[in-house]
């Protein structure tokens, strides 16, 4: 055996220059007093690797030095000696040709194996036959292989399955991580990790438990890790989602829907437009639609796995641009304090259409009195100066917007007049429409209703008979009383104007206006003609 014959292990400790720098230190530079103390380089190895027992402060004054195995003095667990009278060194009962001893008291092993583990002791023997005992210990450890992944799950189910994820192989010693997509795991309410950290289990899977799963294992003198292990989770079909999500489209345009349901796998598509099966696939197109593709468009979603239809119904209105409107008035020159009706007519049978109005260019602010009957009538009752100017009328429905040209209104200052009962104002009543459709509006429109009225009356029939009273508006403090004849369908507003909504057959017939001021009654009279659907 010789002192420094053995290579290192590729890789390993440097330790001919290692104990060369020992060897200064010892019997160079250490002061008397230190004490001897050993240690392991490194205290852990991988299997193949060199260790190096390195002894720290040997003093010259020794006669002998003994490597031994374990803590127990015994001549079957000796490695070898040095004796340094003769400056030779002597392999014992333990020695396994793999050791390397040095004058400075260290011991080198190489290409340990796992059964190397374990503690070593040095016995000195010093010149005046003081023995000095000192132990160290190192481990070796296995070089881990590439683990993997396997699962006691293939086809796991959101809400109803668990999922067992082990890694292998089994190693002594080894600590094992996981990572999902790249990020560490640990344990939570459906994670849970054996008690070694090898087995991961996923109870109640969700979707988003779906992906890439990577185990890691480490001991002290390597790591490895697996290759990743997608894991599908089995879910949906979710309630669909019908896109775009408007629900009116402009006609002479293509219509373009499209399905979508979360599930794994894909399911299967089906389109129904009023219940009949038009398209099997995500995506539905129609091109160059009319008011005649409106209706009851279905997504109908089969998922194979489970046999589950989940549906979403999407009800589509195809409508046509609107037309330019116009302003139709019942005057275009009023003098204060009459009143005005100014109605924005257009040709559509749309019932979406909807109104906005405009004075001199603003929009318009609505007052107890200027405001709008059914949106489409602009009420101006005893009329101002500040009424004159241009108004506009602007229609739109979900797809396009028109607004009328403007209409001139002049007000034109006036005396005011003293009634008598000789004098009585000329109000008149107009039925718009005068022939109206059962399940229609129509309004009885009032023009010229003086400013000096205090209250007026609505009758059904050609007498103001009390049971016949629809409804009375006091003017003092703009309060509506009903009368026996009301049916609930009735507006009354204060300009006089009385709307009826939904009106039926029984509706049809003459109509009575009373109207009060201080000294003085008068009347106006309407007829409703009412036509079946």
């Amino acid at each position: 055996m010789e002192f420094s014959s053995a290579l290192l292990h590729k890789g390993q400790l440097p330790w001919r220059g290692l104990l060369l720098a020992a060897s200064l230190l010892i019997y160079w530079s250490s002061p008397t007093t230190a004490q001897v103390t050993v240690e392991a380089v490194p205290p852990h190895a991988a299997v193949g690797a060199n260790v190096l027992l390195l002894v720290h402060n040997l003093r010259k004054t020794f006669r002998t030095f003994y490597w031994h195995k374990g803590t127990n003095f015994e001549m079957s667990n000796e490695i070898a000696r040095f004796i340094a009278s003769d400056n030779v060194n002597k392999t014992g009962p333990a020695y396994s040709g793999r050791e390397t001893i040095y004058p400075n008291g260290s011991l080198l092993f190489q290409n340990v194996t796992r059964k190397d583990t374990g503690a070593y002791t040095l016995h000195i023997l010093m010149q005046n036959f003081d023995f000095i005992e000192k132990w160290v210990q190192f481990h070796v450890h296995p070089l881990l292989p590439k683990p993997s992944i396997t699962s006691n799950n293939s086809n796991p189910m959101e809400g109803q399955d668990s999922v067992a994820l082990m890694c292998d192989p089994k190693t002594e010693n080894t600590t094992y991580l996981w990572r999902r997509n790249g990020q560490s795991l640990s344990e939570g309410d459906r994670l849970k990790l054996s008690e070694d950290n090898r087995t991961l289990t996923l109870l109640s899977v969700v979707r988003n438990d779906t992906g890439d799963y990577e185990c890691e294992t480490r001991n002290p003198v390597s790591t490895s890790q697996s290759d990743p292990f997608t894991l599908n989770i089995t879910y949906g079909p979710d309630v669909p989602i019908i896109s775009p999500s408007n629900t009116y489209f402009r006609s002479r345009t293509n219509l373009s829907l499209s399905c979508h349901s979360a599930a794994l796998p894909p399911a299967l598509y089906s389109w129904f437009v009023n219940g009949e099966l038009v398209s099997s696939s995500q995506e539905l197109f129609i091109p160059n639609i009319t008011t005649k593709n409106s209706g009851s468009y279905t997504c109908l979603i089969h998922y194979f796995v489970t046999g589950l239809n989940k549906t979403r119904v999407k009800n589509i209105e195809v409508l046509e641009p609107v037309t330019t409107p116009f302003i139709k008035a019942t005057k275009s020159e009023v003098k204060e304090p009459d009143s005005v009706h100014l109605t924005c007519d257009f040709n559509s049978s749309d019932s979406t259409i909807a109104f906005r109005w405009f004075h001199n260019g603003k929009g318009m602010k609505f007052t107890d009195r200027v405001f709008l009957i059914q949106n489409r009538i602009l009420s101006i009752s005893h009329t101002r100066k500040e009424d004159s100017g241009v108004y506009q009328c602007e229609i739109y429905n979900a797809v396009s917007s028109k607004r009328s040209d403007p209409f001139q209104l002049n007000v034109r200052p006036s005396l005011t007049i003293q009634w008598s009962s000789r004098t009585k104002p000329a109000v008149t009543v107009e039925a718009v429409p005068p022939h109206v459709v059962e399940g229609k509006s129509v309004v009885l429109l009032v023009h010229d209703m003086p400013e000096k009225v205090k209250s007026f009356f609505w009758y059904k029939g050609k007498h103001s008979i009390d049971d016949n009273e629809i409804a009375r508006f006091q003017k003092s403090d703009s309060t509506v009383q009903k009368g026996p004849a009301f049916s609930s369908r009735e507006k009354i507003y204060p300009s006089g104007t009385l709307v009826f909504r939904n009106v039926t057959k029984q509706d049809e017939g003459a109509y009575l206006l009373r109207m009060e001021t201080e000294n003085l009654n008068f009347m106006a009279h309407v007829h409703i003609h009412v036509n079946p659907k």
